[in-house]
């Protein structure tokens, strides 16, 4: 027997707005789909790799509701791929990926400055202006969906899952540059993703690697956490990733006896899901889990069980699967003996084709890729750029009058540095900033690790470290012993022979490791634009106009002096 029809007035409320054409779009596609289809419309499916090795062929079997695709440089290849990926499927493809910025900017795109970094400028206007770049270059490849923005607080400073994701610990900055970035992706065409509920950046570890916990009080909570998704929400975001993180507080509010089950993932909690988003909060739009295989999840309950439980708890969407025969049986399963009802998935299908009629994904609009294309780096663009990344560099401190340098006075340089660190990128990456100096008359070495530190032949010692957000990363810290390469150089300091500065393209916090460094400067990003910006504020050609959006000492009085 036919199910009856579901209500599909929520679609005509704010986040999602549908006219009546709109709404009989969704109802007709959700009917015209089988079993199999209708589930695999809640899936967004992960691609790497080239383009030119992606047939499509897999894409067009599973007929997922998404994809997430992380680019190559080059951008006609995805263009075309995205493209004929849309020609093929059945339903629109929600096309999705995390526009954060700096190494994570689309790599045949303008690079921007990072969240950290545009907090640092505290210009809204600015904020607003590379929200839209970054939008309008992604929907130029053909991505309609980001998760962004993050809406992390800072406040745990060993952090690495959030150190330059998000715009710092202050509230009020987080919640003005996160909101003008929400509505500058949408009013381009990119439905925003606020990110990561119910709110990281109290937990020092990852949650690619464990379940992390927001520790607050339900009160604190409200002041913090509340009042950012509740202004997101009333701003009209579009989505919401529930990610892998513990809200205790809540759940004892209903159950204080409640054992593990207060430390139970929000993407699998329906507590914090759906009563807390959905329910306190009022959120209508769709909600997506984080990452749907990774250790906050799976270590709290097995893969396949966790995808169910992620649809009972309410998630509209899941991402990714590392196989999709084991979790669609699962969740045929679950549909079969009641432990997983119809009407969720009903509910959750519609938001997802809800999601695509709001973004205009049921009307054929496309321009030729050529024309698209050429909407990247536009001058107007690089310009916005390269002011965030001018203004950004934060002088933290020079207790000995340092800067500005010149190859005058400090012609002989050792650069010690581990190079760029990312573990989505591979292999640490070499610094721009050795090449840079030498193009302005400095003679630089870049120190070879476990050799001896002979300061006497240099005329100035710069530590360069690049480790912006590292996923998997437990926590970020000064390693001085790999950074130096043999425990008795790990204790060796240089600044009393020579002067000495550390500059952090990246992680803010190196301070706690190295609190008498005389002169530090924070980045923020790892760019080659970055590299540059520093260096011309080092030299006194700009000055440091950046404001820390953290408190790069740590809270330990002694690192300011």
């Amino acid at each position: 027997m036919d199910r009856p029809a579901v209500s599909l007035d929520h679609l005509r409320l704010a986040p999602f707005n549908l006219d009546d054409e709109a709404v009989a779009w969704v109802a007709n596609m959700a009917a015209g789909l089988d079993a199999d289809a209708r589930l695999m419309q809640l899936f967004v499916i992960g691609m790497h790799g080239p383009a030119a090795n992606w047939s499509g062929d897999e894409i067009k079997r599973l007929r997922p509701g998404g994809v997430m695709r992380f680019f190559s440089a080059d951008g006609m290849a995805e263009a075309t791929l995205l493209d004929r990926l849309q020609d093929e499927a059945d339903v629109p493809l929600l096309v999705s990926a995390d526009l954060e910025g700096s190494r994570m900017s689309l790599p045949f795109a303008t690079t921007v400055p990072n969240p950290l970094a545009l907090a640092a400028v505290d210009d809204v206007t600015l904020t607003r202006e590379i929200s839209r770049v970054m939008a309008d270059e992604a929907r130029a490849v053909g991505v309609n969906w980001s998760y962004t923005p993050v809406l992390d607080i800072n406040a745990a400073f060993r952090s690495a899952i959030v150190a330059t994701r998000g715009y710092g610990s202050d509230v009020d900055r987080i919640e003005t540059h996160a909101m003008a970035q929400a509505d500058a992706f949408q009013r381009a065409g990119v439905a925003a993703c606020v990110k990561h509920w119910p709110g990281e950046g109290f937990d020092d570890r990852d949650q690619h690697l464990l379940t992390t916990v927001n520790s607050l009080s339900m009160e604190e909570w409200e002041t913090r956490f509340g009042r950012l998704y509740r202004s997101a929400i009333a701003g009209g975001v579009m989505s919401v990733m529930s990610a892998h993180i513990a809200l205790p507080a809540f759940v004892r509010e209903g159950d204080p006896q409640a054992g593990i089950e207060a430390f139970r993932p929000a993407s699998v909690s329906r507590g914090l899901t759906t009563e807390l988003l959905r329910g306190r909060l009022g959120f209508n739009g769709l909600i997506v889990s984080d990452a749907s295989e990774m250790a906050g999840v799976t270590s709290f309950m097995a893969t396949a069980e966790a995808k169910v439980e992620m649809l009972r708890a309410g998630c509209d969407m899941i991402l990714f699967s590392q196989d999709m025969d084991r979790d669609l049986k699962a969740i045929k399963s679950a549909l079969a003996d009641g432990t997983l009802s119809e009407d969720r998935v009903d509910e959750a299908l519609m938001r997802v084709l809800g999601l695509k009629a709001a973004l205009g994904l049921h009307k054929d609009r496309r321009e030729p890729a050529t024309d698209r294309l050429a909407r990247l780096r536009r001058p107007e663009a690089q310009a916005a750029a390269s002011s965030g990344f001018q203004r950004a560099p934060t002088l933290v401190k020079d207790v000995e009058g340092l800067f500005p340098i010149s190859s005058e006075r400090h012609r002989r340089v050792l650069l010690i540095t581990g190079g760029i660190v990312s573990p989505i990128h591979g292999a640490p990456i070499l610094l721009a900033l050795p090449d840079l100096m030498r193009k302005r008359g400095f003679k630089v070495d870049v120190y070879e690790s476990g050799t001896p530190v002979p300061t006497g032949d240099y005329d100035l010692v710069l530590y360069a470290l690049g480790e912006e957000t590292l996923l998997t990363r437990g926590r970020i810290f000064l390693d001085w012993l790999r950074l130096m390469g043999d425990f008795r150089l790990a204790m060796r300091r240089t600044w009393h022979e020579v002067p000495t500065a550390m500059i952090s393209f990246g992680y803010p916090y190196y301070l706690y490791d190295a609190p008498r460094m005389p002169a530090y400067v924070n980045a923020y990003c790892t760019s080659d634009e970055m590299q540059e910006a520093v260096l011309d504020c080092m030299m006194g050609l700009r000055a440091f106009e950046g404001r820390s959006p953290v408190d790069p000492f740590c809270g330990l009085e002694d690192a300011r002096f």
